[in-house]
């Protein structure tokens, strides 16, 4: 490697490589969608919801719909890195905000990374018999170098994971459907007994744990410099994500219920491999590893997500230059992801998985917000769209903001 470049690097003129297109980043929010929760979630939606869990991840799916429009538009609008930070800076002309917003990012997808950590810690424990928080730094110390590796190493591997995380979805789908020829006749039942209020305060408790099961899709945002045509390809990945893990999620959730007791489904650490064994005898080996494949995806896609919010926050100036960096050797920024990698491991060994995963919702949910009225105002201002970009209509980021609102003060009245 040349001098020049190696000066260039150091400068932090080095910028990130084009290097995925539509099928790599669909995969890629995929990964860090399925990745960050069905695999770890379904046993405390399931003890929340009951047989209501189902309905619980359509709602949470509902409530991200709007928000996956202005995220489509916002990165078609403004292909960069740190999407949300930008998008609010441009929008609410505010660079305090555009900080408090993309600090926001970085704690999520951290503290994402630490759930997830955790839940494949859970599944990994059922073939080593080691203390939970070795399993756990294992995790987290591996993924992280693969993470400063590079980008097209880091996506490649997370799109292999993904194919085994969705074969191992729709294995336990097809399974289910086989063992239990009603099982999909029965799906009305997810919504029926919802007459009193004891039973939407579960489904509405559950709603913010499924919410965390389709974080991601927003990630895409965060890779925008490294996505070839990323004004048409993110959008199309965005919504390709979405529509794909809501069917994937009240499928499986619903063989879980119909196959397992729902009492010993929500005490359980590894809810899918419990499926499977309840529902063909066999031992729970292959879905376990599968499992394992799903979430040590999701801890790398969150941490690339969060170096990527770090990178390109240094870049705008609204955190420290040198975190703009880019390492000529691996075309990765080595010291944003450092602090990811940091601060994941303590969060993962220091904190319940239920815990984290509902403040990385209610911290998304925030996000959501900010963005959405970034688009509002953009658009009542006038500000007219790139050539090519995809546009919403008006009343997108108008339901995105009132549904995100919504949901962030119907958790806060359950909890009091």
């Amino acid at each position: 490697m040349s001098e020049d470049i190696r000066e260039a690097a150091r400068q932090g003129e080095v910028g990130l490589q084009r290097s995925l297109g539509l099928w790599l980043s669909v995969l890629y929010g995929l990964g860090v969608t399925i990745g960050a929760g069905i695999y770890v979630l379904i046993a405390p939606a399931v003890a929340r919801a009951g047989v209501h869990a189902p309905l619980a991840f359509l709602l949470a799916a509902l409530v991200m719909a709007p928000s996956a429009a202005s995220f489509a538009e916002l990165s078609s609008r403004m292909p960069m890195s740190a999407g949300e930070a930008t998008y609010v800076r441009a929008g609410l002309k505010s660079a305090l905000l555009a900080r408090l917003v993309g600090l926001i990012v970085i704690a999520t997808a951290i503290i994402s990374a630490a759930t997830v950590s955790r839940g494949s810690a859970g599944y990994i424990a059922v073939f080593l018999d080691l203390p939970f928080g070795v399993i756990v730094a294992g995790v987290v110390l591996t993924l992280g170098a693969l993470t400063a590796w590079g980008i097209w190493q880091s996506v490649s591997f997370a799109g292999v994971m993904t194919l085994i995380e969705v074969g191992g979805l729709v294995i336990i789908i097809g399974i289910g459907a086989a063992y239990t020829p009603d099982l999909f006749q029965r799906l009305p039942e997810t919504w029926s007994g919802l007459g009193g209020a004891a039973a939407w305060t579960g489904v509405f408790s559950a709603v913010l744990l499924a919410f965390f099961a389709f974080t991601g899709f927003e990630g895409l945002a965060n890779i925008a410099e490294e996505v070839k045509q990323p004004s048409r390809t993110l959008p199309l990945a965005i919504f390709l994500t979405l529509g794909l893990v809501t069917l994937l999620y009240v499928l499986i959730v619903w063989v879980a219920l119909v196959t397992v007791p729902r009492e010993e489904l929500a005490q359980t650490a590894a809810p899918l491999s419990l499926v499977y064994e309840r529902v063909t005898g066999a031992s729970p080996a292959i879905i376990t590893a599968i499992a394992i494949a799903a979430t040590v995806n999701g801890v790398v896609v969150f941490m690339v997500m969060g170096s990527r919010v770090i990178y390109g926050m240094a870049a705008q100036n609204l955190l420290p230059a040198p975190l703009a960096r880019i390492s000529a050797r691996t075309r990765t920024p080595l010291a944003a992801t450092g602090i990811v990698v940091a601060t994941v491991l303590v969060l993962a060994l220091a904190f319940p998985i239920e815990g984290l995963a509902e403040t990385s919702s209610r911290l998304t949910l925030i996000v959501f917000a900010f963005v959405n009225a970034a688009l509002l105002k953009l658009k009542i201002d006038g500000v007219a769209a790139p050539a090519g970009a995809f546009v919403a209509p008006v009343w997108v980021p108008v339901l995105g903001l009132g549904t995100s609102l919504a949901l962030l003060a119907t958790e806060l009245a359950l909890r009091l």
